[in-house]
This record gives structure tokens, C-alpha cells and sequence, in this order.
């Protein structure tokens, strides 16, 4: 086993590394989700891929 890990430990490290890259991104995003935050910047009216944008478009006869 020892062995194993000997001739891995480049290969356990960075996964080790990778993996709490991850989770930090993770724990990031779901802070911001819980504070309000997006990454879209909030601007819905001026927004191509926003559902409310595209509704309201549709009610003015915007394309």
C-alpha cells in the first residue's frame, strides 16, 4: 500500500488540489446565491436570454 502512494503521490496531490479548487468554487457560489447575488448582472430588460425580458417584448410587439 505504502508503495502504491509512493508512486502516486503526484497524482494524489493534485487531485487533492483539484478537488478543493471544487469545492471552494462551490461553497463561493452558493454564498452568493444565498446573498443575491448573479453572475448576470441584473439587468433583466436589456437581457436576450431572460424569460421576463422576452415576455414583455412579446406584449410590446418587440421582436
Amino acid at each position: 500500500m505504502l508503495t502504491w502512494i509512493g508512486s502516486n503521490i503526484g497524482t494524489i496531490l493534485i487531485s487533492l488540489l483539484l478537488i478543493l479548487m471544487v469545492a471552494g468554487i462551490i461553497n463561493t457560489l452558493i454564498k452568493d446565491k444565498k446573498n443575491g447575488k448573479s453572475c448576470c448582472g441584473g439587468s433583466c430588460a436589456h437581457c436576450k436570454g431572460c424569460a421576463a425580458a422576452a415576455a414583455q417584448n412579446h406584449l410590446q410587439g418587440k421582436n
